[in-house]
């Protein structure tokens, strides 16, 4: 059975780490020139500013996805409290069902309890979980382009 919680960063970091090479290797673009190198010590300091939400999926408590969020004021928007997320994840076990309408009805839940008022949620092109988010009622408003130009 699949459930949800709100999990300190401190905690989930130790046990997400493995996962992390299995995420950036599904979704990452550019992996031959941008290498997997969270920013630990950033996570860590916005948690410590109450500006981070982790959300986890457990199946029998092994950990199986997870969303993590920016919870602040928008720069341009200072009165409207907003979540921004950072990354999702969902194990490929347990895709097909709605174990990623449980987690996302999970993070709206938490995102409501923390006073919220705005989320802007990403799905990367190629692949695309647009459907994800219409279903749960959010609408598309924005198309992030990309290009390398590093060396």
């Amino acid at each position: 059975m699949l459930t949800t919680q709100v999990e300190p960063w401190s905690e989930f970091v130790v046990e997400v780490q493995p996962l992390f090479p299995q995420h950036w290797e599904e979704l990452a673009l550019n992996k031959d020139k941008v290498p997997l190198a969270p920013q630990y010590h950033v996570y860590a300091a916005r948690e410590a500013a109450g500006e981070l939400m982790v959300i986890t999926l457990r199946d029998k408590g092994r950990l199986v996805g997870y969303f993590v969020g920016i919870v602040a004021p928008g720069l341009h928007y200072g009165t409207c409290l907003t979540l921004t997320m950072d990354i999702f994840w969902t194990h490929p076990d347990i895709r097909g069902g709605f174990a990623g309408v449980k987690l996302f009805r999970a993070v709206e839940k938490e995102a409501k309890r923390r006073g919220v008022q705005r989320m802007f949620y990403g799905s990367k092109l190629h692949k695309d979980c647009g459907s994800l988010f219409r279903y749960l009622g959010l609408e598309p408003i924005e198309t992030y382009y990309s290009k390398w130009i590093g060396a």
